[in-house]
């Protein structure tokens, strides 16, 4: 017996009277019920306003007459048969007074006659009324043995259509499909499967990471979590050396699985517009060499109450499922800030947040950049929520002469052929971004004949150019004053 079946059965004997199924996978709920009504030598039937009401564990003709929501409802109230009831995509009527009751009254005559109602559809808001009579069941998403199984029936049936031929796969090709199908659910699982033995009849890198596209759309189809797969390594960030020690010392144990306890859960990185505190997110992921997902809070919100906490919760769900990994989430305090007119969802996003942060036990390592640390709450920053607060302050001159050779290097100059310290010292005051901007306009500016650079030119960009600690110079100030003794500066010496 599946868990999945063997948790539907204990549902049904615990005698609740409304089961409501938040699922797409609509083919495998009714196969469920097929198996557990004739399991359990239960009568069950499905409804549709398309085909009406009809048995579900044999062919049987639809009963089109009770196609209407308000006629089905009454049968089953009327009826002196117990049962179970399927109600597909019932949800556009859920709001209509008599629909309520009709429910109602057939879940508080279960008792006398259990008639057990399925309500499955891909999204179920019930009334007040009847939560009480109510419970959800959510499908089980495939382990990493379930989905090798499906590997191997997908592999078998695709050598039974071609005279016999074994599929071509390779352990490793295998391994890495399994933990790149982790995650979604068992339909898309062996959909994904199959495309991938289809086209050649092997499972190769290819296709690894064509499912793995494939996946990342799946599980966010709305846009409100992202994948990056451009995660930089370390190598190619200047500076950040302090950051970069603490998360050398974590990173195997937030790597291993055997550790239960006390693996790292993320940190926050506050600093000025620019100075890199994006870069140095992706970096993380990078160092730890795991996935880089990211929260778009523009994205969550939503105009109907509550549905912006429930985005949150469904990217939260999907960074969990995703595990081990990098959740980023770039100017949280935008997120959360809230306001007379938000209707208290700023609050309502924190509340989700703060609980996630504080319970959640899957290795997802959470890295939050902010700009304005006085629209943060302290709850959220406190230690337990998140291990460290690192400031990603200006960059010194050092760290301004890797940040040009990175930048020329990434743009086909060699950045030995420039004076990198007058360009480090003409640079004071300009952030990473900056400095990147002004390498950007150089290339556009007058050149040599032969199309290189000069350090000239770029001298001439950064002295046209007024860098943003001058232009915001008092807030920077104030920001920077703040974090001296309340942060660990990102740059600079070593210190863990």
């Amino acid at each position: 017996m599946t868990p999945d079946l063997h948790d539907l059965e204990l549902l049904l004997r615990s005698d609740t009277p409304i089961i409501l199924i938040e699922s797409i996978e609509e083919p495998r709920v009714l196969e469920l019920f097929a198996r557990l009504a004739m399991r359990l030598s239960e009568p069950a039937f499905c409804w549709t306003v398309t085909d009406g009401l009809q048995r579900i564990e044999f062919d049987a003709p639809a009963q089109q007459p009770l196609a209407d929501p308000g006629e089905i409802l009454r049968h089953i109230k009327l009826t002196n048969q117990r049962g179970i009831y399927l109600l597909l995509d019932f949800h556009p009527y859920l709001d209509k007074p008599l629909h309520v009751r009709l429910l109602k009254e057939i879940a508080q005559g279960y008792a006398n006659l259990p008639r057990t109602l399925i309500l499955v559809s891909h999204g179920l808001e019930i009334s007040p009324e009847l939560r009480h009579l109510s419970v959800r069941f959510s499908l089980r998403l495939p382990d990493r043995q379930r989905i090798q199984t499906l590997i191997r029936e997908e592999a078998r049936r695709w050598q039974e259509t071609v005279q016999d031929r074994p599929v071509r796969a390779s352990r490793e090709a295998v391994e890495q499909l399994t933990d790149n199908l982790l995650g979604i659910t068992e339909s898309d699982a062996r959909r994904l499967i199959r495309n991938a033995i289809r086209h050649d009849g092997a499972i190769t890198q290819d296709d690894v990471q064509t499912v793995k596209r494939a996946k990342y759309e799946l599980l966010s189809p709305e846009g409100i979590i992202s994948f990056e797969h451009d995660t930089r390594s370390f190598a190619e960030v200047a500076g950040l050396d302090n950051l970069k020690a603490w998360i050398d010392r974590r990173r195997d144990a937030f790597l291993d699985p055997a550790r239960q306890r006390d693996h790292p859960r993320g940190i926050l990185l506050l600093g000025v517009q620019g100075g890199g505190k994006s870069l140095a997110a992706k970096a993380v992921a990078g160092r730890f060499g795991v996935p880089l997902l990211r929260i778009d809070f523009g994205a969550l919100y939503d105009k109907y109450i509550g549905e912006t906490e429930k985005n949150l919760r469904r990217a939260l769900d999907t960074a969990d499922l995703m595990a081990p990994c990098v959740l980023w989430i770039d100017e949280i305090e935008k997120g959360i800030a809230s306001g007379s007119e938000d209707e208290g969802v700023g609050r309502r996003i924190l509340g989700t947040l703060l609980i996630w942060m504080a319970e959640r036990a899957t290795r997802v390592f959470l890295v939050a950049t902010a700009n304005d640390i006085s629209r943060l709450p302290p709850e959220l920053i406190r230690k337990g929520r998140i291990d460290e607060l690192f400031f990603v302050d200006l960059p010194t001159a050092e760290v301004r002469r890797e940040i040009f050779a990175i930048h020329l290097r990434q743009r086909g100059q060699e950045p030995d052929r420039f004076d990198l310290n007058a360009l480090a010292e003409a640079s004071e005051g300009f952030t990473g971004a900056g400095i990147e901007q002004a390498v950007v306009s150089a290339l556009y500016a007058d050149t040599t004949r032969d199309g290189a650079l000069e350090t000239a030119t770029l001298l001439g960009e950064l002295a046209s150019t007024q860098p943003l600690s001058v232009i915001m110079d008092t807030q920077i100030q104030a920001l920077r004053t703040w974090a001296r003794e309340r942060t660990v500066p990102a740059h600079g010496p070593e210190r863990y």
